[in-house]
């Protein structure tokens, strides 16, 4: 009985083992957290705390058994790829976490990645495994001195004066690739080469360790190592040479004598390098003055290359300036004997010789320049063309007035009279308000700039009894202000001379009762000027403002200061208003040899003058012992302006030949030109191709915004008949821009500074007009623009104008009429076709005896043309009843007397235009092959039309 009791316990108990084998209850654990550490180029991590996993179903076998671990991405995405976990003891749990290849502490330092574990399930096919939560491990590499240093130069070269000590000669320095602070850092240098007279400390400075002498040694080379933390030493040692200096020389350092400037790349530094050596002199005062020589380029220096008139609108000057020494035109003919000489900058230079060369203004240009308010303003240069710069002798000794202008005008019921005179360096207003009651003012100035030969602006604004003077932009006060006392009253008429004045008249009593008559004018002239004028202009009204006479003087080129923020404590700068010379000034020398590198040349014309600009740099010392204080010469170089990449402008989308009926001519509005014009400018530049694979260069061009001066009309052939035919233009459009405009039958020029859109607009409302039955077959135009006076011109459009004549136009006989009623229906005899009507029969038939000869053979043409094209059209017909063959023989007939062709009046004219023969011949086939319908009615007709550009045969 016992033993059935112990055998029913023992089937129980392992019947309970076999039901909880089955039963895998819990999940297995594992830490929420490893940190571990791996050696570079190695692969076992070693985790802190170790990796296990526990399962609360031990020791149930496999339930409680760990079978492996999973590793998931990490933060960086990578540490599933590179790391895996691998079961030591399925029953403890014990697990090893390892990279797959080696790894690379240089390349990534530390790795995160996620790890799980599983349990072995419910049986050997591991069914229902259970995991565990996941946990993070983050691995460091720990680094090995794998790497030595690596100097960042192989060789270092240094210059030291002799005779010297110095805390640092040149530095040398050395990197290494390892990723740990113990073993990247470089601990130490060395000096390798024995005996030689330098010290190298831990950061790699060197410097001498006793004064070098240039005699005993001038070149010292030796050689340097470097260690790391580690104690590896540099792969390759790096070579020093150091140069003795002799004994030190004072004066500039780094000086280029040519320095280069592409035009379009703004502001350039002329001295990135140059430093001022004093040789450890003690300069309590540095004075250095920059020059930059301009004056032989165009009026001083480069400015706006547009006429006077473009750039006093540019500049927003009010307009109703009268220009005194305008180009010699049919219109202003009293410049025309002047001398003029070439200028650079499109303006136009009069040379006056001081003695014959005289300009007389016509009074109907003085008359408009009434009043006691007005600004004159012109250009000046003492001397010839050839005159050097102010010498003793040009100052001169001359002891008559030169006179630039001499003008009386009228003042509603009185006179006043000016003249603007120069004397030796001095520059004089005489101004009379009243020659007949007040007496007159002189006003003196006692410049430089009268007597230096040299190009200068000057601008006059006289608001009486206020005068002021600009010379370049400068405002000058009057030097002395006087009245002249008793002189003799100049003739009470209209009248002012450019270059002289007139010689007084001597019968004072019959200028005071003003009887002096017209043709006793002795017409003899003084005080003549002997120099060059350009851009002489008066504005009646009110003065100038300063910022438009600075405007108009400004130079586009010029000395400039880089950044004004840099510049050192003590330090000042000054440069001229024409900028030309540049004045640095301070007492640190450091600081100034920053201030001296950051002098530029800008220039910011795109198309600036090519040439050379001389500079000069004068530098002045002031020291504690004026006596042995240093001198330092003169340095004399120059810039050079390359030669800009040229415009290309071009005119499109015109022509070549115009077509319109002629009424359309004869309208009130004419027919535009240029409707479709389009205008493009583009700068062409070098490519290097070679660099793309390709040989050799190209060029490319590129689109820019530009600004025109002038674009031209001018009708190829005769002139412009006024009688007959002229040029419109929408004036409103011309106006509301500011632009000017000249129309003459020669041509139709319109002039002004503007964009490129605001000409297309002007030109295409360009209109070409004509008088009643004064159409003619054909009239030629040609449209060009220009930029900057000339200097850059567009190429020549060229537009043919054909005036299409309608059938109605031309008179026949009435004898001629009636044989053509004939072949022509009664029904359609007053079509139209394309703006062309058919010949009207009510028409006067009574012709002159040449015109009837030439109609009666073009009428007859025409009569032997509709002959052939019926009987073509008959053989036709014919033709296509033998193919058909088993037509009825009943069916309609072809009706040839209501057959109507009428002559498309464009054929003529596109042959004559150049329609190619093939098109022709495409039309006359089908021509050819059109065949009349089954069932032709008596109104039946044909029309063939060719229409557009194509020469497609069109059925109507």
């Amino acid at each position: 009985m016992d033993r059935m009791n112990f055998l029913s316990f023992l089937l129980l108990c392992l019947t309970s083992v076999a039901i909880g084998n089955k039963a895998n209850k819990h999940k297995p654990w594992i830490e929420t957290e490893y940190q571990g550490i791996v050696m570079e180029n190695d692969n076992t991590v070693l985790l802190n705390p170790p990796l296990f996993a526990l399962d609360k179903d031990a020791p149930l076998h496999y339930a409680g058994e760990i079978c492996g671990f999973r590793v998931h991405n990490g933060p960086s995405g990578s540490g599933s790829v590179q790391f895996e976990a691998v079961v030591l003891d399925r029953s403890t749990g014990e697990g090893l976490v390892r990279s797959k290849e080696p790894l690379d502490c240089e390349s990534q330092r530390e790795h995160s990645f996620t790890i799980q574990a599983y349990d072995c399930g419910e049986g050997p096919d591991g069914v229902n495994s259970k995991k565990s939560h996941k946990a993070t491990v983050h691995v460091r590499v720990n680094d090995v001195n794998e790497f030595s240093p690596v100097f960042v130069e192989r060789r270092y070269e240094a210059s030291v004066p002799e005779g010297r000590l110095f805390d640092r000669i040149v530095r040398v320095e050395a990197l290494d690739a390892d990723c740990s602070p113990q073993y990247s850092q470089i601990c130490f240098y060395d000096i390798i080469t024995p005996n030689v007279p330098f010290a190298i400390d831990n950061d790699g400075n060197i410097k001498n360790t006793e004064p070098l002498d240039s005699k005993r040694q001038r070149v010292h080379t030796f050689w340097v190592t470097a260690f790391d933390c580690g104690k590896n030493r540099a792969q390759a040692d790096a070579q020093v040479v150091v140069t003795v200096k002799p004994s030190c020389k004072p004066g500039w350092i780094g000086w280029t004598k040519r320095v280069e400037y592409t035009p379009g790349s703004g502001s350039i530094p002329l001295f990135p390098s140059l430093h001022l050596e004093t040789c450890e002199e003690t300069v309590w005062n540095i004075q250095a003055t920059v020059e930059l020589q301009t004056g032989h380029i165009g009026k001083g220096c480069d400015r706006d290359s547009y006429s006077d008139r473009s750039v006093r609108r540019l500049c927003g000057a009010v307009r109703g300036e009268v220009d005194l020494l305008p180009p010699p035109s049919p219109a202003a003919n009293w410049t025309s004997a002047l001398p003029t000489l070439p200028s650079s900058d499109s303006s136009l230079i009069f040379s006056f010789n001081g003695s014959n060369h005289v300009a007389v203004v016509p009074d109907s240009v003085v008359s408009a320049l009434s009043g006691d308010h007005f600004t004159l303003q012109l250009w000046m240069r003492r001397g010839g063309a050839n005159v050097q710069p102010a010498t003793t002798q040009t100052r001169g000794n001359r002891k008559e007035e030169e006179t630039i202008v001499c003008s009386t005008v009228r003042n509603d019921d009185s006179f006043s009279h000016y003249s603007l005179s120069v004397h030796g360096c001095r520059l004089s207003l005489f101004y009379w308000p009243d020659v007949s009651a007040a007496r007159p003012v002189k006003f003196l100035w006692k410049l430089e700039q009268v007597c230096d030969s040299e190009w200068h602006h000057l601008s006059l604004s006289v608001q009486f009894p206020s005068v002021t003077l600009y010379v370049d932009g400068v405002t000058f006060d009057p030097a002395l202000i006087h009245d002249n006392g008793a002189i003799p009253n100049p003739a009470p008429r209209q009248r002012m001379f450019i270059g002289a004045c007139w010689e007084p008249e001597e019968k004072q009593k019959e200028i005071l009762n003003n009887t002096i008559p017209e043709g006793k004018d002795s017409v003899k002239y003084v005080g003549s000027y002997h120099g060059l004028l350009s851009g002489v202009t008066v504005r009646p009204g009110s003065v100038e403002p300063h910022s438009v006479v600075e405007c108009l003087y400004a130079c586009r080129e010029g000395l400039d200061f880089g950044d004004l923020e840099t510049l050192g404590s003590g330090m000042k700068v000054h440069v001229n208003p024409s900028q030309s010379v540049l004045v640095l000034e301070g007492d640190d020398i450091e600081s100034f040899n920053r201030a001296v590198q950051q002098v530029t040349y800008r220039n910011s014309l795109r198309f600036a003058t090519p040439g050379v600009r001389p500079l000069k740099l004068t530098t002045s010392l002031r020291c504690f012992n004026e006596e042995s204080c240093l001198s330092l010469k003169q340095l004399e170089g120059y810039l050079v302006v390359l030669q800009p990449d040229a415009p290309q402008i071009s005119l499109s989308g015109v022509g070549p030949h115009l077509a319109r009926p002629a009424p359309e001519f004869e309208g009130p509005r004419g027919v535009p030109l240029f409707p479709e014009l389009r205008i493009v400018c583009s700068l062409s530049h070098a490519v290097n191709t070679a660099a793309q694979g390709m040989e050799g260069g190209a060029l490319m061009s590129d689109a820019v915004a530009h600004t025109l001066d002038g674009c031209e009309v001018q009708p190829l052939g005769e002139e412009l008949n006024p009688e007959r035919e002229e040029l419109l233009v929408d004036m409103d459009v011309v106006r509301e821009r500011g632009l000017e405009i000249i129309n003459t039958t020669a041509y139709i020029a319109i002039t002004g500074a503007e964009s490129i859109s605001v000409y297309e607009d002007v030109l295409r409302s360009v209109r070409y007009r004509l008088a009643k039955g004064s159409a003619r077959f054909e009239r030629r135009f040609r449209l060009s623009c220009s930029e900057m006076n000339g200097r850059y011109t567009s190429n020549e459009l060229t537009l043919e104008v054909n005036f299409l004549h309608s059938l109605d136009s031309l008179y026949h006989p009435s004898h001629l009429l009636a044989s053509q009623q004939q072949f022509l229906h009664p029904s359609h005899h007053a079509g139209e076709l394309s703006g062309h009507t058919l010949p009207n029969p009510h028409r006067n038939s009574v012709v002159p005896g040449a015109a009837t000869v030439i109609i009666m053979v073009c009428v007859g043409f025409l009569v032997v043309m509709v002959i052939l094209g019926v009987f073509r059209i008959r053989s036709i017909h014919r033709r296509g009843e033998g193919a058909r063959g088993g037509a009825k023989e009943g069916s309609s007939q072809w009706d040839d007397s209501a057959l109507t062709i009428i002559v498309n009046p464009m054929e003529s004219y596109e042959s004559r235009m150049g329609i190619s023969a093939d098109t022709e011949g495409e039309g006359e086939e089908d021509e050819e092959v059109a065949e009349s319908p089954d069932d032709a009615s008596d109104d039946q007709r044909i029309i063939i039309k060719k229409e557009g550009r194509d020469g497609n045969a069109r059925r109507y």
